[in-house]
């Protein structure tokens, strides 16, 4: 359970000089307003215990009137890290543009190529970015600034960090850049540093703790909403069509609850949470072939996390520590494109199934308005935490107002699709699928 300990967010000292963007500290005077230090937004607005009622608070984003840092005398970084997600460059673009334009700081560093950028060895130096570096990199997918995963050590990048003078690291990144970024903050401050390292949550899986939404991820629901419609397409073009879908999430079934209550063209949808048997009454290919008989199409999403109890094989792992899903002996979607159709075959009907894979694609493509709004109110919501003088954290989204939270808390593990939450059971009503997928037991 979280505690008001859990939310306390890190700074460096008092903060002494004065913000150089001349807005206003007077509400109702017609001018945007600085944020106050002590500015809160409730962790819950219903279903309130006393203990969470009186204790639990996110910190509130925004533009503080007094600095730690003194304005334009600050240098910063900026790293991409893990895969790629839409929006990768808005984020970039907007903390550039709020660090030079609003903040007067000049000396912005972009890291190459993630945290390798930051080892010596790997022979990239930090690139000078200027206003004609960042200059329209938002109609492009992936990152300006390349990306990489794999561990650099912590001590590696701090010695990096204070060689070339920076005092504000903005780290974009899914989980497990956060976890890295955390552990270079807490070194930073045993040092005795005076950096602010600051997160920015990107995954289209979404699944940052305490964060409602991260960037990315409207994009890619998007991409897999008009996938899963040419997926209906093919289906309702063959007698006894089936179209199976896999997409990306990882160990989360964001994506594919998202985009099948976007899409609404999907008849079963198989997630990481929800265990789901093949055979018996409620089994996914007994409900497939009655789905058929009764409507002679059918059309199923499922996420490249699910079902893995029904795969053979050992884990595979990839530089991050992350599971590979797309390995052979653990591909969700592969085994059953084939176990569907073998299923069929012993009975003596006849199928066509279409499998669609669409991977990397529904990722490598640029933010949507939507994700572009977003991303560019985190980065500017980053530049403000960083310049007075927070560390150790990430920018989030609750209650649709921008927070600040403390980097061990985010990373305590994921989020994941809550199989009693209203965002399932409005996934079951528009599938027409039971909620549970397994007749005893399971973790529904």
């Amino acid at each position: 359970m979280l505690t008001r300990k859990d939310l306390e967010v890190a700074r460096l000292g008092d903060c002494p000089y004065d913000s150089p963007l001349k807005l206003s500290t007077e509400p109702g005077d017609g001018l945007p307003d600085y944020v106050a230090d002590d500015a809160c937004i409730p962790y819950q607005v219903s279903n309130v215990s006393e203990q969470q009622k009186n204790n639990l608070f996110f910190e509130r984003a925004g533009p503080r009137a007094k600095l730690f840092f003194p304005p334009r005398m600050a240098t910063a970084a900026i790293v991409t890290c893990g895969g790629l997600s839409p929006g990768l460059n808005n984020v970039i673009q907007s903390i550039y543009f709020e660090l030079f334009h609003r903040y007067g700081i000049k000396r912005i560093l972009g890291v190459r190529y993630g945290l390798a950028g930051f080892d010596p060895d790997n022979g990239e130096p930090p690139v000078e970015m200027t206003p004609d570096y960042v200059d329209g990199i938002q109609k492009f997918g992936g990152s300006v600034l390349g990306s990489s995963r794999g561990k650099v050590e912590p001590e590696v990048i701090v010695d990096s960090l204070e060689e070339w003078g920076v005092d504000m690291l903005f780290s974009i990144g899914g989980d497990g850049t956060l976890r890295g970024t955390h552990e270079i903050a807490r070194l930073a401050l045993e040092r005795g540093l005076k950096i602010a390292v600051i997160g920015v949550p990107k995954t289209i899986d979404n699944d940052i703790l305490y964060v409602y939404k991260t960037f990315g991820f409207e994009t890619a629901v998007d991409e897999a909403a008009r996938v899963l419609s040419c997926a209906h397409n093919e289906a309702l073009g063959a007698p006894n069509g089936v179209g199976l879908v896999k997409l990306m999430g990882r160990d989360s079934g964001f994506i594919a609850c998202f985009a099948t209550l976007a899409s609404m063209v999907v008849n079963f949808t198989l997630i990481p949470e929800v265990p789901f048997d093949l055979e018996g009454e409620n089994g996914l290919l007994t409900m497939l072939r009655d789905r058929l008989k009764k409507r002679g199409h059918a059309v199923i999403v499922v996420a490249e996390g699910a079902g893995l109890d029904h795969c053979e094989g050992d884990m595979e792992y990839d530089e991050s520590g992350n599971i590979k899903y797309s390995t052979m002996s653990k591909d969700i979607g592969v085994f059953l494109r084939d176990k569907i159709k073998d299923w069929f075959t012993e009975k003596g009907e006849k199928i066509n199934l279409k499998y669609i894979d669409p991977s990397y694609i529904i990722r490598s493509v640029p933010a949507n308005s939507g994700d572009a709004l977003f991303c560019n109110d985190l980065g500017r919501a980053a530049v403000h935490a960083a310049t007075s003088g927070r560390t150790d954290m990430v920018v989030g989204l609750w209650h649709n107002v921008q927070t600040h939270v403390p980097l061990a808390t985010v990373t305590r593990g994921k989020k994941k699709v809550g199989t009693d939450s209203m965002l399932w059971l409005a996934v079951a009503e528009a599938t027409g699928q039971p909620v549970r997928f397994r007749k005893h037991g399971g973790n529904c």
